[in-house]
């Protein structure tokens, strides 16, 4: 938990309580067959999605940092606000953000810790989503995203599962230091498979809150490797460092990108 003051400036309306239509967001909590334990997430659902009983949402699957829980992009990240505004202004599809609690019984930066919350993701959370939601069930129609610890996890679980996931996000992060066993695994990886990861990626999308952002090292020189084996993908800085108003002009940046062919 922590305290902090709203400081409006020049260009925060994206995240601005309107006239629109608003959707939900709501609380679930289910029982994980992966962790044997009980977890919590948050979803937003679009203006609509009650109404139209018939109708299937991509989903964005859209994951916090370190020191956060599910309620990170549900209360300061102002997503349910990010995407009225955005699908009102016919910018961004209609979709349900799943914002799940991405810490894991070990460290989220071991090895350990990355596994259990792949397994977590794609044998826990997707199903009882696609379960309990109305949710398209292909790789088009979902995307994998976070911040900080939950870029990290996003490349873990999204690189070799792009057959699960249409779209990646990796705001202000990136593999810590220059010798990373876990992410040497993972560039050699996409060394030997960087035709399939561009081929099933729409977007793979990078970003940096600026030199100031205490992941920006550790971003650049993720993405000069990336640029040594050819893997597409968009960088985009936005000035502000480690901190919320980088990460929701993230997410302001990143969903108009989502799901274009729905």
């Amino acid at each position: 938990m922590a305290s902090g003051i709203e400081v409006p400036f020049a260009g925060d309306e994206y995240y601005a309580l309107k006239k629109v239509s608003h959707g939900d967001i709501r609380m679930e909590q289910y029982f994980s067959p992966v962790l044997k334990s009980w977890r919590t997430f948050y979803v937003y659902t679009p203006p609509g999605y009650d109404e139209n009983k018939d109708k299937k949402y991509p989903a964005l699957y859209l994951y916090h940092g370190g020191g956060e829980d599910e309620r990170g992009w549900a209360q300061q990240g102002k997503a349910n606000l990010i995407l009225d505004n955005l699908i009102a202004e016919g910018k961004a599809k209609p979709m349900l953000v799943i914002m799940p609690d991405g810490n894991m019984p070990v460290s989220a930066f071991d090895e350990n810790g990355l596994k259990m919350f792949e397994n977590e993701l794609l044998k826990g959370l997707i199903p009882h989503v696609q379960e309990e939601y109305r949710v398209i069930d292909d790789a088009d129609s979902r995307a994998l995203a976070g911040l900080s610890m939950g870029g990290i996890q996003t490349l873990y679980a999204g690189i070799p599962n792009t057959d699960h996931f249409s779209s990646l996000g990796v705001f202000s992060s990136g593999w810590i230091g220059e010798d990373n066993k876990i992410a040497e695994a993972q560039y050699s990886y996409m060394n030997e498979n960087a035709e399939k990861i561009n081929q099933n990626l729409e977007h793979f999308y990078i970003s940096e809150g600026g030199k100031e952002d205490i992941a920006y090292k550790n971003g650049k020189r993720m993405i000069s490797k990336f640029d040594k084996m050819n893997i597409d993908y968009t960088y985009n800085e936005y000035p502000g460092g480690h901190a919320w108003p980088v990460w929701r002009h993230d997410l302001y940046t990143f969903a108009p990108l989502l799901f274009k062919n729905q």
